[in-house]
């Protein structure tokens, strides 16, 4: 898949794009560490990736207490738990499309700070959504009310350059650094109850949840919410012609390399499916 030349500001580069088949949180976030550990030492190319999870993971960020997790609830539903290696809050993944970007920190597409990143990246995902039908925006400063509070929940308020329609959160995106590469992931929730998140928080009364719940729902969406039906595979078609378009890239499928397969089920083994990682704080 090639750029079209809109993103003109950048000397074209070729980049690889993997597609990956749904998995378990655990393994998820072990395959983008294993790319950044890849890109890290110069193996492969900076790597879009796009995949789903199965079944449905609570993520939570990297310096996030467990404590905000009602575990007895999550394991009623049988749904997974995981911690991510980049920040903010919690996130359920379930009916969306989980995007991460690898790149080296000298590539100019994600030089600088990380606000600075933020708003380049923002501009092949807010492409692709426009290639679904959808016009939506991804400011620096937003107004809404309680942007500064601080619950359990990602898609509460958006953050600089986090993808909004209509004023609500639709597209949201965490980052970490590491050994000089830049590795990002989001998540674009195509359909469901956006605030059912809700029901595997703590929280210290019922009231306390609904009143969670009504706060989600007042400032997050959701694809189907927001345009015509779009499928996983469309959705994921959409945001690389953006991110090809937008950063002047040929983007290359490949395959996990038998190095990065190995190195993947590592990282998941020692480190994202262990309680020591995930039940940290």
């Amino acid at each position: 898949m090639e750029g079209s030349g809109s993103g003109s500001a950048y000397t074209h580069a070729t980049w690889h794009l993997l597609v990956s088949a749904p998995a378990d949180g655990a393994t998820n976030m072990a395959v983008d560490e294993a790319l950044l550990l890849s890109v890290a030492a110069e193996q492969t190319l900076p790597t879009v990736r796009f995949y789903a999870w199965t079944p449905p993971c609570l993520s939570l960020g990297y310096a996030q207490p467990l404590s905000d997790v009602d575990l007895a609830q999550l394991a009623s539903r049988q749904w997974g738990l995981v911690r991510r290696p980049t920040g903010g809050r919690a996130i359920l993944h379930t009916d969306e499309l989980t995007y991460s970007v690898v790149a080296p920190m000298s590539e100019p597409r994600v030089r600088g700070g990380v606000v600075e990143s933020y708003r380049r990246l923002s501009a092949g995902l807010v492409r692709g959504l426009e290639l679904v039908g959808l016009a939506a925006q991804a400011d620096k400063e937003y107004t809404l009310p309680g942007r500064n509070a601080k619950g359990a929940v990602c898609f509460e308020t958006p953050s600089n350059y986090e993808i909004t329609v209509g004023e609500k959160k639709l597209l949201g995106s965490a980052q970490t650094r590491k050994q000089g590469v830049v590795l990002q992931h989001g998540a674009l929730p195509l359909s469901g109850d956006i605030a059912r998140i809700c029901d595997v928080l703590r929280f210290d009364s019922d009231d306390e949840r609904r009143q969670a719940r009504e706060r989600v729902l007042r400032r997050a969406t959701t694809l189907s919410t927001c345009c015509e039906a779009v499928t996983w595979e469309q959705a994921a078609e959409a945001l690389a012609r953006g991110f090809a378009e937008m950063l002047n890239v040929t983007l290359e499928r490949v395959e996990l390399t038998s190095a990065q397969a190995e190195m993947a089920a590592r990282l998941r083994a020692e480190k994202y499916a262990s309680a020591e990682w995930n039940e940290r704080l």
